[in-house]
């Protein structure tokens, strides 16, 4: 019956990212009382999830960058072939299994996956449009609690979302006292989890003396740089190579 599985032998190159999107999260959202518009311990939760994809899925990820309830996987290398079911339902179930456990396991939770072929000059772009949704993610959901809050049912203020345009947002928040240029970085450019060198010292058991070496640990950086300035270039060009 192998000739009837259906795609079973689509393969894709590297480099390429694997996106995985929660799927109806906001039930989750609910049925775990998490706090809106943002909650620490669901993006804490989330970035523990990207640190066990980098060091024990198997995947070997160069980084991951996660908000809301998506995660950004960027391969330089692919394992089963470059199988594109493999990759995708590996990755899904991992995080799916990853994420109800770091939540308390209070009822299954699973993801969607795909994959987004690129080269390391699209990396970054990709990666740029990726943040940007991060900040419209932020503006919306701080907009909808708003209106929420005057009384608008969450369907009612989503409708009324559709028509304002990115300044009135600001002015109606900022009318509310939110600024939203103060809320905490990680809510506004998302969490970018990475392989960071780092220059560690100890003693010689033998000699005594003090040594120092270079150890390579898995960093969750909550405050990212915006990746499309030279900051934000720079560092991604030395995870994945120049573009």
């Amino acid at each position: 019956m192998r000739d009837r599985e259906i795609f079973s032998g689509l393969v894709s190159a590297p480099p390429v990212y694997i996106r995985l999107d929660g799927r109806a999260f906001h039930q989750v959202a609910t049925r775990l009382g998490l706090t809106r518009p943002f909650d620490t311990r669901f993006s804490e939760a989330m970035a523990l999830v990207c640190e066990q994809l980098m060091r024990v899925s198997g995947l070997s990820p160069v980084f991951c960058f996660t908000f809301s309830d998506e995660i950004s996987i960027y391969l330089s290398r692919l394992p089963f072939g470059g199988r594109v079911e493999k990759l995708d339902s590996v990755a899904a179930s991992f995080a799916s299994s990853a994420l109800t456990i770091a939540l308390g396991g209070m009822g299954p939770l699973s993801f969607d996956a795909r994959i987004v072929q690129v080269t390391p000059k699209l990396a970054l772009e990709y990666l740029v449009g990726r943040q940007q949704e991060t900040w419209r993610n932020h503006m919306n959901s701080y907009a909808q609690d708003a209106l929420v809050a005057d009384g608008f049912t969450m369907r009612e203020a989503a409708e009324k979302l559709k028509g304002i345009s990115s300044p009135g947002i600001h002015e109606l928040l900022f009318a509310r006292g939110v600024n939203l240029a103060k809320t905490p970085a990680w809510q506004r450019r998302g969490i970018l989890v990475y392989h960071r060198k780092e220059r560690v010292g100890g003693e010689n058991p033998l000699s005594g003396e003090h040594v120092e070496a270079v150890r390579s640990r898995i960093f969750v950086d909550r405050e990212p740089p915006v990746f499309y300035t030279q900051e934000g270039k720079d560092l991604i060009c030395s995870l994945i190579g120049s573009f």
